[in-house]
């Protein structure tokens, strides 16, 4: 009897151990003839991700949308997507918008490349720009992981999340053309001039944020295949600076119906 218990025990713990590795991101090998609709996703905190992860937000929801790990391999999608600061990242709005971005193309599969890195200035995501804080390269990290992806596919989109950092008067009204010159830096690494560029509102429960909005606004009529998400109707986690679960997932669509929009017109 006690060795039955015994070997019950065992099969128990094996079981428990099988399932627990089957939860962290298996690498997904592409075939050769396999090729991604690849999107690059930039900014800071709130694209990287800080709003609470609910179980239903760690599982593999669709299978045909890809993310590229730290490791610079492929994996099944699943929050949280980004890396940049580990123990606090949690659901942005990546992978609803691949998810969204799958539903559109049906046959295509989707590949996120997460590269934003959270608390960055917009004065870091130059070449060489550095961020004290996280002792990071942001836009040399993601050049690289870029020009790595794009050997699985075709980068289809950029969608950019970022201006909490830049939110103070001063510098907001020098962002523009930041900006404007990150867009045509990353429209030359990919060999895309006219490759589709949506950029999000900050929130609008913090009133210094519409410094950044204001800007942001007049984006689509200086560069052209670019668009803005609204904020609307969003609401933060309670420290007036990060998205909610609900209101991640929702900016996400948001993103995904704009950058279908912006492909519409090509």
């Amino acid at each position: 009897m006690l060795k039955g218990v015994r070997i019950k025990r065992v099969i128990l713990l094996f079981n428990v151990l099988a399932l627990l590795g089957s939860c962290g991101a298996r690498k997904e090998k592409l075939q050769s003839n396999q090729s991604l609709d690849v999107y690059i996703l930039m900014g800071q905190s709130n694209m990287a991700g800080r709003a609470a992860l609910r179980a239903e937000d760690s599982l593999v929801q669709n299978k045909n949308v890809l993310m590229f790990t730290k490791n610079m391999e492929w994996a099944a999608a699943k929050n949280p997507v980004h890396f940049d600061k580990p123990g606090i990242t949690g659901v942005g709005p990546g992978l609803s918008f691949g998810l969204a971005m799958q539903q559109h193309a049906k046959t295509k599969r989707i590949g996120l490349v997460p590269t934003a890195v959270g608390g960055t200035s917009i004065n870091a995501w130059v070449p060489d720009g550095y961020d004290k804080a996280t002792k990071k390269y942001p836009y040399n990290d993601a050049e690289k992981r870029i020009i790595e992806a794009m050997k699985a596919g075709t980068v289809k989109g950029i969608i950019w999340h970022q201006g909490e950092a830049d939110s103070q008067a001063d510098s907001a009204r020098i962002y523009l053309p930041k900006l404007i010159a990150l867009i045509q830096r990353l429209r030359k690494l990919t060999g895309n001039e006219a490759l589709p560029f949506v950029a999000g509102e900050l929130g609008h429960f913090n009133p210094k944020y519409a410094n950044i909005n204001q800007q942001l606004a007049k984006l689509p009529g200086l560069v052209a295949h670019t668009a803005v998400v609204s904020a609307a109707g969003l609401t933060d986690k309670g420290d007036h600076t990060h998205f909610d679960t609900q209101s991640a997932i929702l900016q996400g669509n948001r993103f995904a119906e704009k950058m279908i929009a912006l492909q519409k017109q090509k």
